[in-house]
């Protein structure tokens, strides 16, 4: 099985508005909710492509319920290893404005997380590292989990000779990339972040240096660009896309990871991935992929060796 983690649980709320105005009143043409939070994301599209996911993490309050029992609706072989905790689970809030195709993303800092709870989570982890396959760490860390927390994690899973992919940013990034993940997955503003330099490929190269086994880069509607022990690649779209960006990165997650315990080499890892995160911008929420879509553009994907 493939696990996620998500220390950042969210619920995630999707508003639809013809147009989003500053200082105004705006009238909702459609809303949804559904379980978030980029780790769950990526499991609920793992799911989706057939693969046996397990979620960790924490979830608490009425939102975290709320998150479960939607967690518990969704398609595919997907298993709930989540971490009671006393605080409530955040939320987010994208509002799409139907104009433009564009999402004004509003999230929520988190509960605070108690060491006796960031334990509890240690331990299950532990646990669950034994069965999987590979290891995706996601998103942002809640208030009172320690900021080496991902780098601890990462450390495990090596010690297991389980595969891992870091997906976060800041100093969690920072200090997780050190402990040598195998892929680190940032988007080029993360990149620029972490290493000073605006340019996505001395950048890279930097992240690489700096620990990663390989670095694979979102690059938004440029794609992707992967610098690994075996080559470097850059892959692109085959059109541009409108519609709502929100949870394309974790799609690609997916697609490397999904990719990954496949077997597959690096340049069908991208193209899987670039496909995926193409397919979910087409797809109304986060979590979801547009599965024509991702048939169409998977064909249409191109790679270019650097």
């Amino acid at each position: 099985m493939i696990l996620t983690v998500t220390l950042n649980a969210a619920l995630d709320l999707t508003y639809r508005v013809p147009r989003l105005l500053p200082h105004t009143s705006h009238r909702v043409r459609h809303s949804a909710e559904r379980p978030g939070g980029k780790g769950v994301n990526v499991a609920r599209v793992l799911a989706a492509l057939g693969h046996e996911t397990v979620v960790t993490g924490f979830a608490g309050g009425a939102t975290g319920d709320t998150l479960r029992r939607l967690l518990a609706e969704s398609t595919g072989p997907l298993t709930d290893a989540l971490v009671p905790i006393t605080g409530a689970t955040r939320r987010t809030v994208a509002v799409v404005d139907d104009a433009t195709g564009d999402a004004t993303q509003l999230n929520e800092a988190g509960p605070d997380v108690t060491p006796a709870e960031w334990a509890a989570f240690d331990d299950r982890y532990g646990h669950l590292l034994r069965d999987a396959e590979a290891v995706a760490l996601c998103g942002s860390l809640p208030p009172g989990v320690p900021v080496g927390a991902y780098a601890h994690l990462i450390r495990q899973a090596r010690a297991r000779q389980v595969p891992v992919l870091l997906d976060t940013s800041g100093e969690p990034l920072r200090r997780g990339i050190a402990a040598r993940p195998d892929v680190v997955k940032p988007n080029a503003a993360e990149l620029a972040a972490l290493t000073g330099s605006t340019d996505p490929l001395p950048a890279a190269l930097d992240a690489r240096r700096r620990g990663a086994h390989a670095v694979a880069a979102s690059l938004g509607p440029e794609g992707m660009l992967a610098i690994t022990p075996t080559g470097t690649w850059r892959a692109t779209p085959p059109t541009p896309l409108r519609g709502n960006p929100t949870g394309a990165g974790d799609s690609a997650v997916a697609g490397l990871l999904s990719a990954l315990t496949e077997g597959l080499p690096w340049p069908d890892r991208l193209i899987r991935a670039v496909a995926l995160s193409a397919a979910t911008v087409r797809a109304p929420g986060a979590g979801e992929f547009d599965a024509g879509a991702y048939e169409e553009l998977r064909a249409g994907v191109r790679v270019e060796t650097l």
